[in-house]
């Protein structure tokens, strides 16, 4: 435990903590809450998909400028900004639904609106981990901390969120979601941080910043092979959730409780995953971990799509779930482990790009395939897609292995490496017994 929990030892990230793991508590609640209204009032998987997209499209379109900001003006206060604005989101969401006076298009509004906060709010907090933690060292456990939080959070939120739209209607699950941001205001208001150097270093416009970020994070074939592997299987993988309401029902004859059950199976195999990454003390073998993660994901969805049994599909997304946060986490930690400080927020928006971006045209691509040729067959498809992304990555992974062994060892985070070469620097030439080297 005290090596899984190591980040804690820093202040400002156990505040952090504190605050998140309320607040994403909330967030899960809103999300499985919002799925199940959209389907009650309409039963249509194409409108899943497009209140789906509507949520996650501003990612694509903004974080890339959310990521300029994060790299020139102070990240705690732009935090503070967006997480106000999505209280007020979740605020006007439980509003219309408990006065009775919700229809369709409010939530395709408001969830349009809490989408442009997320693409500000995510690759900003991203970038802000390293502010948080004091020793360097204890940056990938933090980052896998931070994915165990949001998945523990996903084992909680679903699961009182299937209750509560049972009980008493979806209403409820906004207003606790709209108070739970109080948690995390409270927690960046706490927080004691240094200044940040690279923020007083003049800056060009934010259009030649934009193309200097493109240009190093594509430009390094590490970063671009980790980039181009999570955009592929958020495209085609990740929009399995958008369907679990059409499964819950349709296939497996349940309700809002078989919903939250499923949501949080895989939220229980994205929690193993990210307990276990955090309990790594190195980042050495991660590359095969991501290769092994993005199959485990591929046969889960794929296990998931032809099953007809509760358990059957209950295990699947368990499995699916470790593959698919096994895989962006570690992802994350060698991106955040390999980038440049002063380009950080910069490539960060654009894993967030990847991750949270590309998912748009994904939930409305598997809404609109599976009006056209059925649920099961969709996520087959993107079963294969991730399959095949998992191929390549892994004919490419000796390449990267080689690019960034380097920078771990000058960074000094592979430190048994880089004694083991000081070492055999300082050790004389080999002679045989005859006095030749």
């Amino acid at each position: 435990m005290k090596t899984i929990l190591r980040a804690l030892r820093s202040r400002n990230y156990r505040l952090f903590v504190a605050g998140q793991s309320v607040s994403l508590v909330g967030t899960w609640m809103q999300q499985v809450a919002m799925s199940w209204l959209v389907y009650r009032l309409t039963g249509s998987a194409f409108l899943l998909g497009v209140v789906g997209f509507t949520s996650q499209i501003p990612t694509f379109l903004l974080a890339p400028v959310a990521g300029v900001l994060a790299d020139r003006w102070n990240r705690r206060r732009l935090l503070i900004v967006t997480q106000s604005f999505a209280m007020l989101q979740a605020a006007l969401l439980a509003a219309a639904v408990l006065s009775g006076i919700v229809q369709v298009w409010h939530i395709v509004v408001l969830s349009l609106f809490l989408g442009v906060v997320n693409a500000f709010d995510i690759p900003i907090r991203q970038s802000f981990v390293v502010e948080m933690v004091s020793h360097r060292e204890d940056l990938g456990n933090a980052i896998a901390l931070n994915s165990s939080m949001v998945n523990g959070a996903r084992l909680i939120g679903p699961s009182i969120a299937g209750l509560l739209v049972a009980s008493v209607g979806e209403g409820i699950c906004f207003v606790l979601n709209s108070v739970s941001y109080l948690a995390v205001l409270v927690a960046l208001a706490a927080m004691r941080l240094d200044p940040i150097p690279h923020h007083l270093k003049q800056r060009r416009n934010a259009f030649h910043e934009l193309r200097e970020g493109l240009a190093y994070a594509f430009g390094f074939g590490p970063i671009r092979s980790i980039l181009l592997l999570v955009a592929l299987v958020s495209l085609t993988g990740m929009p399995y959730a958008v369907l679990v309401p059409v499964f819950a029902k349709e296939v497996l004859h349940g309700g809002a409780h078989t919903f939250g059950f499923l949501m949080t199976a895989a939220g229980c195999g994205a929690f193993v995953g990210t307990v276990y990454l955090a309990s790594r003390e190195s980042v050495l073998g991660l590359g095969r971990l991501i290769v092994l993660a993005a199959v485990l994901f591929a046969f889960g969805i794929a296990a998931f799509a032809v099953s007809s049994n509760i358990l059957f599909s209950l295990a699947s997304l368990v499995v699916a779930g470790f593959g698919a946060m096994t895989l962006v986490a570690s992802c994350n930690t060698i991106l955040q482990t390999i980038l440049e400080e002063d380009k950080r927020g910069r490539v960060m928006s654009f894993f967030t790009v990847a991750f949270m971006g590309m998912a748009p045209f994904g939930s409305f691509g598997a809404g609109t395939m599976a009006g056209l040729i059925g649920p099961r067959e969709t996520l087959l498809v993107g079963a294969a897609c991730c399959l095949v992304g998992a191929i390549l990555f892994a004919r490419h992974l000796p390449h990267i292995r080689e690019k960034v062994r380097p920078l771990y060892i000058k960074m000094g985070i592979i430190k048994e490496v880089a004694q083991g070469m000081e070492c055999a620097a300082e050790q004389p030439p080999l002679t045989d017994t005859s006095g030749h080297r």
